[in-house]
């Protein structure tokens, strides 16, 4: 149904009347909510193509995903990243290093939204460091040859032309 111009200007006139308090709580209400999360997708500097990508195996650990997590409060997306990057795998990559990539940001249909960025670094330098309770294994695989994914991995790395979803040839 399409709300006549009159009364869609008079609604807006008398929302706008309102205290500001009063007015986000009415937009948080109606709008829908999302989480933001940034995700990291490293390659290894030194292979030869198709590549290396680094994975994690994550409790339960059916299948191979991304260092990736949720925002904290007023953080940046390319920070936290890196700080997931860091906690998740030991791997220390500056966030000015990180590149965003193309598109920068996926909306999954159940309610969050992934930054994605792009980082290298060599791998044979690079030590892998887990916890075993949020990560069990972290390791390199070659592009061709990427063991058994999460569904949401495969579809990430499908956007960006990677693994058995891939809808585009990466760039």
């Amino acid at each position: 149904m399409k709300i006549p111009r009159r009364l869609r200007g008079a609604a807006y006139q008398a929302f706008y009347r309102l205290p500001h308090r009063v007015r986000r709580r009415i937009v948080r209400l109606i709008v829908p909510k999302y989480l933001v999360g940034a995700v990291c997708i490293v390659r290894d500097a030194e292979a030869d193509e198709p590549g290396r990508l680094l994975l994690l195996r994550q409790p339960p650990g059916r299948g191979w995903g991304l260092p990736a997590g949720l925002l904290k409060k007023a953080e940046s997306p390319a920070v936290g990243a890196a700080r997931e990057l860091r906690e998740e795998s030991g791997v220390v990559i500056d966030p000015s290093d990180l590149t965003p990539a193309v598109p920068n940001a996926i909306v999954h249909p159940k309610g969050w939204v992934d930054t994605i960025f792009m980082g290298t670094v060599p791998a044979s330098t690079t030590d892998l460091v887990v916890d075993g309770g949020e990560v069990l294994e972290a390791n390199w695989f070659p592009l061709d040859d990427l063991p058994p994914l999460t569904p949401n991995t495969s579809l990430v790395l499908g956007v960006y032309g990677i693994g058995p979803h891939a809808t585009r040839q990466a760039s």
